[in-house]
């Protein structure tokens, strides 16, 4: 089954490292966050994977086709008049990756429909590539599997993250309290699973997936939810990427399952 990963947008809201670069490029322990994304799909056994390239995609592009160089120790030898490159203690992921740029401006549900003949027919997988988790990969496509529908989202309750106040009706303060998990409402955090009849639920590179598309399916009962209680965290901000950052360096990752 294939990875789809959006990662074309701006990433506007993070343009202090995102003007250099593309959002899914910005790194975690210096590696892109796309690479830990598909390190969680990988130890699943999950390696075939679609980047859906926009924004500066030169630059994905580029930091795969110089895998090696990241990854390993390399020698230079210029001594006989003429460049080698010798790499040593080759590490090279079990992983197919097909780049396609999506254009700059298409929105989320062109890009997917741009994937369609990489796809085929058959089910695929399909996330963003801006946030981690301990998702159960493999538990979710057994769900979807299971209940036959067109398509599954993960589903994740992020909590409140401000002090909360009970009002009653009338507008009085009842109560001041911390936030509680309970206090957040299940919001998509990506994780998703669909059979290629969704492509025909895109019109094109106007469309943005998350409100026609996904709109229609709830419409016609073709879409359910897999609810994830470990850890998601997106990276939006710089303040979020610290925060990834922080755990990454702890040795306490909670979305690292691989060895």
């Amino acid at each position: 089954m294939k990875v789809l990963i959006l990662a074309g947008g701006f990433g506007t809201r993070i343009s202090e490292e995102s003007h250099l670069k593309p959002k899914p490029m910005i790194e975690i322990g210096e590696k892109p966050i796309l690479w830990h994304i598909m390190k969680t799909y990988s130890h699943h056994g999950f390696n075939d994977f679609i980047i859906l390239a926009g924004y500066k995609q030169h630059v994905i592009k580029e930091w795969f086709k110089n895998y090696f160089l990241h990854t390993s120790d390399i020698t230079f030898d210029f001594s006989g008049g003429e460049q080698k490159m010798i790499v040593h203690q080759k590490h090279a992921e079990p992983w197919k990756v097909t780049v396609i740029d999506t254009g700059l401006n298409t929105m989320t549900g062109g890009r997917i429909k741009r994937a369609r003949e990489y796809v085929g027919d058959e089910p695929f997988m399909l996330t963003y590539g801006d946030a981690v988790g301990d998702i159960n990969i493999n538990e979710l496509v057994e769900y979807h599997k299971s209940h036959g529908k067109i398509g599954t989202v993960s589903v994740y309750n992020f909590g409140q993250n401000k002090g909360v106040l009970d009002i009653d009706k009338n507008g009085s303060v009842k109560a001041f309290r911390e936030k509680s998990d309970l206090d957040g409402d299940l919001i998509n955090i990506g994780f998703m699973v669909f059979k290629p009849e969704i492509f025909d639920y895109i019109d094109g590179d106007g469309t943005t997936f998350e409100k026609e598309p996904l709109n229609r399916l709830v419409s016609e009962g073709q879409l359910n939810s897999y609810l994830h209680k470990g850890f998601w965290q997106c990276m939006d901000t710089i303040r979020e990427k610290e925060k990834l950052e922080k755990l990454w360096n702890s040795g306490n990752c909670p979305w690292k399952r691989w060895d």
